[in-house]
């Protein structure tokens, strides 16, 4: 079957979107997209009817019959209908669930990063040294009423006692599912296999058992794959077939509905695979920030549930304190009136900045919400990752102490940012220097933005496991991320270390592919910005005796860099990112770092 047509939604808590990919002079492009409100709840109660009008929309920007009355004519003939449609869904909140394992930091964590990796929010995890009493984990797995539990814990053959008591906590607690009273709740083991029999024989018929290999077969190994995929096969099985509307959307894809993180992890991981680079991607909501790596080909994503930008704005002020944001902010403002200005926005959250001062202060907040976020996720990826990774058992006792974190900001390769504050910037700007504020990237960075905010449909494109297509869609998937996914905002050139003030910390030469040539001298604490289109250019980068740009201290790199709508920004700050106390002094860094970026509208 040869594809020249593929229509993806993607049904959110709030808006349902659609995208139409077509061949186009043998090449796939993103040509039309559309949305419409999702309508999981009252009073439609019928999730098609968001994606029936998403795609009614499609159908008249494209001109181009799709719908056959309520059904997706498919495949393509002559110029009517689809060679394909996919789905990727987080209405009704998404996939939540909980996990529980013997040793807090090890299958406890291990469990964690399997839910993380298959598209859940992880709302608790519960463990036999979590410090709770047994009448405490009950009321706690009642008061949350998850989708699904993952329960793992012990090596295979060792003891069972520990995992079979968190079998009978669970058994108490009698759990019943959130959505749909009609089925039982969905538990998934994943530990020592000795203890399967004794799992069965706790959780009786309250549960829906399935069982898997082992999270943690022996200490100094992780074998997270089975759990991922079992986690996948129940959230279509139980917890989608619950949801208004999704059974009847299952029979239209033509293949499995994912969760929209999951799917987005999945897009990620595989760019970093195939291009053999180093991904962070940050995708930052409303009521959720998360975060996607891939650092030495181990994948990690979590989910900060208490930063976003609209329901959680609050949160977000709570954990990084005023100061945090107030150091941002680039003009006085009283610290009352900021803390009211961020109250209204949890009380409004579908309201947008109206006026600049407004603007500023929802950028401030957003650098400290992906700072925070960012820095959980560093916390969180370290120790044993993947499958299959070894180290020494002294090691493996205590994950949170095993090592440094997995990220290294010197191998980062390519830095992706979506959702609404990211890519909806009035410039792009401003999307680069939010990212680099937040994640501070050293040595030579990519940055990029996602346009519409289209990672999920690639992502379950790029998975579609059919033997006749799977290639097709997934060059398809990658062709489109490249031409019309990723706005390339440029790079960002950071040299590492410490000097004095005003001392020059790189001196850099850039030729052109039309000859030109462009050298600069940044100092310390120093900003500036080379207009450049993403075209390859010739660059010689050379630090301070003490400063790094990749090589080691002073050591030249001569590469090839990449410009895009922003260009090269290189950036002489300190890491981490400092402003000074005294107000007229941080005001006029801030200004200097705005107006080098040509940030904001200069006012007449």
């Amino acid at each position: 079957m040869k594809l020249n047509s593929i229509l993806a939604t993607d049904c959110g808590s709030t808006t349902t979107k659609a995208i139409l990919i077509q061949r186009i002079d043998g090449e796939f492009r993103l040509t039309h997209r559309g949305e419409a409100p999702t309508t999981v709840e009252a009073p439609f109660e019928d999730v098609t009817r968001g994606v029936l009008n998403a795609v009614m929309e499609i159908e008249e920007l494209a001109s181009k019959k799709i719908l056959n009355g309520n059904k997706i004519l498919s495949p393509q003939k002559d110029n009517e209908g689809v060679d394909i449609f996919i789905s990727t869904s987080s209405a009704g909140g998404g996939l939540q669930m909980m996990v529980a394992g013997v040793v807090k930091s090890m299958s406890g964590e291990s469990a964690e990063r399997a839910a993380l990796g298959a598209g859940s929010i992880v709302m608790d995890v519960m463990a036999s040294n979590d410090g709770r009493l047994g009448h405490e984990k009950i009321k706690r797995i009642r008061d949350l009423r998850p989708d699904m539990i993952l329960l793992s814990g012990g090596i295979d053959g060792g003891t069972i006692s520990h995992v079979v008591e968190l079998a009978e906590v669970l058994s108490a607690a009698n759990p019943q599912p959130r959505l749909g009273q009609s089925y039982k709740l969905p538990v998934i083991y994943a530990g020592n296999k000795k203890a399967r029999n004794q799992i069965k024989k706790a959780l009786g018929d309250k549960v829906d058992l399935d069982i898997v290999d082992n999270i943690r077969p022996v200490l100094e190994q992780e074998n997270l794959e089975p759990s991922r995929d079992k986690i996948h096969d129940l959230f279509m099985e139980h917890v989608m077939q619950q949801a208004p509307g999704y059974k009847k959307l299952m029979t239209w894809t033509d293949a499995p509905i994912m969760p929209t993180p999951g799917a987005v992890g999945f897009l990620i991981e595989m760019i970093a695979e195939k291009e053999n680079i180093s991904v962070v991607g940050v995708d930052i909501g409303g009521a959720t920030t998360d975060i996607f790596s891939v650092f030495q080909k181990k994948f990690n994503r979590t989910v900060s549930a208490n930063l976003g930008m609209s329901y959680s704005i609050c949160n977000v002020l709570a954990e990084a304190g005023l100061d945090n944001v107030l150091k941002w902010v680039p003009f006085d403002i009283d610290r009352q009136e900021l803390t009211n200005r961020i109250g209204n926005k949890m009380i409004r959250p579908t309201t947008v900045p109206q006026s600049l001062e407004e603007l500023f202060i929802e950028q401030a907040i957003a650098r400290e919400a992906l700072r925070l976020s960012f820095k959980q996720h560093k916390e969180f990826a370290v120790g044993l990752k993947g499958v299959q990774k070894k180290r020494t058992i002294s090691d493996a006792f205590d994950q949170s102490s095993s090592g440094e974190s997995l990220v290294n900001m010197m191998d980062l390769d390519l830095l992706v940012g979506s959702g609404g504050v990211l890519s909806h910037a009035p410039r792009r700007e401003q999307s680069a220097k939010m990212l680099i504020d937040s994640f501070m990237p050293e040595g030579i960075t990519q940055l990029a933005v996602d346009s519409i905010f289209m990672m999920p449909q690639l992502g379950v494109l790029a998975n579609i496991d059919k033997k006749d297509i799977s290639d097709e869609a997934r060059n398809a998937a990658l062709e489109v991320f490249h031409k019309d996914c990723l706005i390339r905002l440029g790079t960002c050139i950071t040299p590492i270390g410490k000097v004095k003030d005003n001392s020059i910390v790189l001196k850099a030469s850039i030729i052109f592919p039309n000859g030109e040539k462009v050298l600069k001298e940044i100092k310390k604490n120093e900003l500036i910005r080379i207009e450049a289109k993403f075209e390859p250019l010739d660059a010689e980068l050379t630090p301070h005796k003490s400063m790094d740009i990749g090589a080691g201290k002073g050591e030249t790199i001569k590469t090839k860099i990449f410009g895009g709508v922003v260009g090269l920004i290189f950036d002489g700050r300190e890491r981490p990112i400092t402003l000074p106390s005294n107000k007229e002094k941080r005001l006029s860094l801030l200004k200097g770092w705005s107006d080098a970026l040509n940030e904001y509208p200069k006012k007449s």
